[in-house]
């Protein structure tokens, strides 16, 4: 696996890949290109398991997992994983709005903590902002990305002001 493959990006189902690709981009726009796995917590446990089992033996650090519905992908990555779990709940095409999947994610036992983001796109991108403040701890290049992201976002709001 390269070097630079520290986040792994998981997700129960095709259909969130385009509320994920929000999350991907971002750790792109960091130089962290992900892992990217479609791997459902219900319907390919065996998989769930042996992803989160082995994921820090190829030298993943941080996983991200999304689902909808009351799926939780995080969960399972977390019962079988010490890494840190980043959790992204998503809204189901059909059912309540995304709560369902941010109750699944935060109501976490003691002792298998999931770090649980926004429901959606903004918890996607999140998500991925959250993993590079990890990974930045330890890696001043990326602290230093990580410093010009916030001025860039706040240059970007004083920008839109002065437009007004």
């Amino acid at each position: 696996m390269a070097e630079n493959k520290l986040v792994a990006v998981v997700m129960g189902s095709d259909s969130d890949m385009p509320t994920m690709k929000a999350c991907i981009d971002k750790l792109k726009d960091f130089g962290i290109e992900p892992v990217v796995r479609i791997i459902s917590a219900h319907r390919t446990p065996d998989i769930a398991d042996e992803f989160a089992a082995g994921a820090a033996k190829t030298g993943i650090k941080i996983i991200i997992a999304a689902a909808g519905m009351a799926a939780h992908l995080a969960g399972a990555m977390a019962a079988r994983s010490s890494l840190p779990i980043i959790g992204v709940p998503l809204a189901a095409a059909e059912g309540p709005a995304g709560i369902d999947a941010l109750l699944s994610t935060v109501q976490m036992p003691p002792g298998v903590p999931v770090a649980s983001m926004a429901i959606g796109k903004a918890g996607a991108v999140n998500a991925a902002v959250f993993a590079v403040q990890i990974l930045a701890l330890s890696d001043e290049k990326l602290a230093a990305k990580l410093t010009d992201f916030r001025k860039s976002q706040r240059q970007k709001v004083i920008e839109k002001d002065s437009a007004i």
